[in-house]
């Protein structure tokens, strides 16, 4: 079994033979939750990329241990760069839809508040919904052991949707009335790939025509319709399967 993933800026500039010192909340999940024993190994990330492998040496109290590095590693951005827009889902399922595209490998994900979206990010409420999608990344990225975890951008107008695709190397618009099928749309040489994934209700014809004046396709994911909250987790594995980075 891998050893767990914890979060720890000291872990950008650490290097073998360093001691970090693990504490706050993540000290407390590795020794109380964990419960993490000298002598066990651990692996520190900033989720930027950057990752210390090492050994426990020592624990203090129930909040804090301190870590041997043995070896670190340099995560490269991903090429092409993967983003998924994410219609606003309802209850817990935006949640859910950000913890399994974390773990298939989506770089960036873009909530979006479409017409046709029953649930709307306003105030408080939007601010709260938001933190809990990052919080939800960050703790699926360190499931998932990676370093560098995903981007949750604030939420997007149509507008702002359509101006993210005018730039992609790739802009894919997932619509079940489409005869293309996204596992043939070559793939691009160089520029990233943003996929766009309607409400539970669709996505509203003035908001299609939108997204394919910026240049993007509407694409069929297959022959059954998915609901909002896992056809970006669908979409995202069939495109990274067909790329360098899942061979």
């Amino acid at each position: 079994m891998s050893a767990p993933v914890f979060v720890c800026a000291a872990a950008a500039g650490a290097g073998p033979g360093d001691t970090v010192w693990l504490d706050g909340a993540e000290g407390r999940h590795a020794v109380s939750v964990k419960r993490l024993r000298a002598g066990e190994e651990i692996v520190l990330t900033d989720g930027l990329g950057s990752g210390a492998a090492g050994l426990v040496t020592a624990l203090e109290g129930k909040d804090r241990l301190a870590v041997l590095v043995t070896g670190t590693r340099r995560e490269p951005a991903p090429a092409p760069s993967l983003t998924v827009v994410q219609a606003l889902p309802k209850g817990d399922r935006g949640e859910l839809a950000v913890e399994t595209m974390t773990e298939t490998g989506v770089d960036t994900i873009v909530p979006w508040s479409a017409a046709r979206c029953i649930t709307q990010w306003r105030g408080e409420r939007g601010a709260r919904a938001l933190a809990k999608w990052r919080s939800t990344a960050r703790e699926a990225g360190k499931q998932s052991r990676r370093l560098r975890f995903p981007g949750i951008a604030g939420l997007a107008t149509t507008g702002e949707v359509a101006g993210l695709l005018a730039g992609a190397g790739l802009a894919a618009v997932l619509h079940e009335e489409s005869s293309t099928p996204l596992a043939t749309v070559p793939l691009p040489d160089e520029g990233g790939i943003v996929l766009v994934v309607g409400p539970e209700g669709g996505i509203a014809p003035e908001e299609l025509a939108a997204f394919e004046a910026a240049g993007a396709t509407a694409v069929r994911l297959g022959p059954t319709v998915l609901r909002t909250s896992t056809a970006g987790t669908a979409a995202g594995a069939a495109v990274l399967s067909r790329t360098a980075r899942w061979r």
